[in-house]
């Protein structure tokens, strides 16, 4: 029996492996059914008929409105646009406050910002609270300079370390 010589593999050889493997996932997922992209589409668009939920959860059962973008959503998927380009005309008709996450430009963009900046806020003032709390940190040690020590103390005391050092 013939056996073959085993060989390891080289980094390049590793990461040309893993693009490849990537590549085909990229492909296999821009392949989607044009009712994931609508449904997408719906999660990412509030209905504009009062009810204040995404167009996929709107309760009014006959919902005109709904009717209405969904109407214009598979307009757009059958004549090949792109879901950016779908959400574009929806804005185009009823105006930014049909998109459920605002856009990050200009004013809109205090909201995608000014959570994380609340947050480190927060966080830097929890911390100097809780350190103002402690209170300043004691000195464990003794202090460097005392009564001088007595010159019969001192040779007892090296007299007794010579006992156990020797």
């Amino acid at each position: 029996m013939r056996r073959w010589p085993r060989r390891n593999m080289s980094a390049k050889q590793i990461a040309r492996v893993l693009v490849l493997g990537l590549a085909l996932v990229n492909i296999a997922m821009a392949a989607q059914n044009p009712a994931d992209i609508e449904r997408d589409i719906g999660n990412k668009v509030y209905c504009q008929c009062g009810c204040v939920t995404s167009l996929n959860t709107c309760p009014h059962l006959n919902c005109e409105v709904k009717a209405e973008m969904l109407k214009i959503i598979r307009a757009g998927l059958s004549q090949g646009k792109t879901e950016p380009q779908i959400l574009q005309d929806l804005v185009d008709r009823y105006g930014e406050k049909v998109l459920a996450a605002p856009p990050p430009h200009g004013f809109n963009l205090t909201a995608w910002i000014l959570p994380s900046v609340g947050l480190l806020i927060g966080l830097f003032l929890a911390v100097t609270v809780v350190r103002r709390w402690r209170g300043p940190a004691v000195q464990r040690t003794a202090p460097a300079g005392g009564p001088p020590m007595d010159d019969s103390v001192r040779a007892a005391v090296e007299e007794e370390m010579k006992k156990y050092v020797d």
